[in-house]
């Protein structure tokens, strides 16, 4: 993640309102419908940037591994911040300029058919990165995402210990417009649903917000009462934490768990505020989605990349190649076997002061 010599490519009137809404990379020497940069670009299209990994991890490995394998190419990247007309502009605005392959993670998945759809007629490759879009997609990286639900739902029925089967839990998911959060949700529920008493209060929050989850936590904790309930699942961390917040505010502690391996999260792991987190390795799914790229822009084949096949949500669109991932739960216990290990984060970066004691305490050095 060290900062890159290539040139990264802007898009230009089309984008130019999520230009001023997200962090993007620098222009280089090319604008962006100077020299028509089709065969040497690649277009990236991240969703948001409420969710720290996406500037802070994907893009920079992702831009990182395409100047490995292809050092005279180009990257044009946006981040549509939450806006799925933006994102549509910025999808658009590659195609116009005569990019042949584009990384979509998308804000909302079942926008994306007809534009893919328009993309294919084009003789332009998509590929679903993260979230699995709508359309005849050329291939997709992500997670078994069911998986992961699954891990979230059993990470916190460990953290309720020996009272599980007689604990009311509360759960805050992911937004509706993002096709990963239907399956973590499913992959949760196969394990809460069997081994707590009752899921008595549920929600999904649009666009992940952590504002919107802190309201609607104080919202349960108005309908149930603060001892109405013994354990909160939470889809991610950042969501984690304004529930965390909520909870605070009412004098309540419950375990709670998150998703991503945020800093934050981490720290309120350390600190005894939050029970787990989900640690997705983000650079091989990164890396791997910057390969089958410029494999693409290439014209070469995919198959050793893409070992698996997914259908679409809808399931309209069958047999797409893929690469699932695995992740693991994230604990106090093993932050610094992980985390640190696998070096996503320096233990100077999680242990400010305010967690030092908690560092020494975990171990985490």
């Amino acid at each position: 993640m060290n900062a890159m010599t290539r040139r990264v490519v802007i898009g230009t009137a089309a984008v130019s309102m999520a230009v001023s809404l997200a962090a993007c990379g620098k222009a280089g020497d090319d604008t962006a419908g100077g020299s028509g940069g089709d065969s040497k670009t690649i277009g990236l299209l991240l969703p948001e940037n409420k969710t720290t990994r996406y500037e802070t991890f994907d893009r920079p490995i992702i831009e990182a591994k395409i100047d490995e394998l292809c050092g005279d190419c180009d990257v044009r990247y946006n981040n549509a911040a939450q806006d799925t007309e933006t994102q549509k502009k910025q999808f658009d605005s590659l195609i116009t300029q005569g990019v042949k392959v584009i990384i979509l993670d998308s804000v909302d998945y079942k926008a994306t058919k007809t534009w893919v759809r328009d993309a294919e007629k084009k003789g332009v490759k998509v590929v679903a990165y993260d979230r699995l879009a709508e359309g005849p997609i050329s291939a997709y990286v992500s997670y078994d995402n069911e998986k992961i639900g699954r891990l979230q739902g059993e990470g916190l029925v460990k953290a309720l210990g020996a009272g599980a089967k007689d604990a009311n839990v509360v759960m805050i998911n992911g937004s509706p417009t993002d096709p990963n959060a239907p399956l973590f949700k499913r992959g949760a529920h196969s394990v809460l649903d069997k081994q707590v008493k009752k899921v008595v209060y549920e929600q999904d929050i649009p666009d992940w917000s952590p504002d919107e989850a802190n309201r609607k936590m104080g919202a349960a904790i108005d309908s149930l009462g603060k001892t109405g309930f013994q354990g909160v699942y939470s889809a991610n961390d950042g969501m984690a934490g304004g529930i965390i917040t909520a909870l605070k505010k009412q004098g309540v502690k419950v375990p709670v768990g998150g998703q991503d391996a945020e800093l934050a999260g981490l720290q309120r792991i350390l600190a005894g505020d939050q029970a787990f987190t989900i640690y997705k390795q983000i650079k091989p799914e990164a890396e791997t989605t910057a390969e089958i790229a410029v494999k693409l822009l290439k014209g070469e084949k995919i198959d050793a990349l893409t070992p698996a096949k997914v259908d679409s949500l809808s399931g309209e669109f069958k047999g797409i190649p893929a690469k699932l991932y695995d992740a693991q739960v994230v604990t106090k216990e093993n932050i610094a076997s992980t985390i640190v290990a696998d070096k996503v984060y320096r233990a100077a970066d999680i242990c400010t002061a305010e967690y030092k004691a908690a560092c020494v305490a975990a171990g985490v050095k």
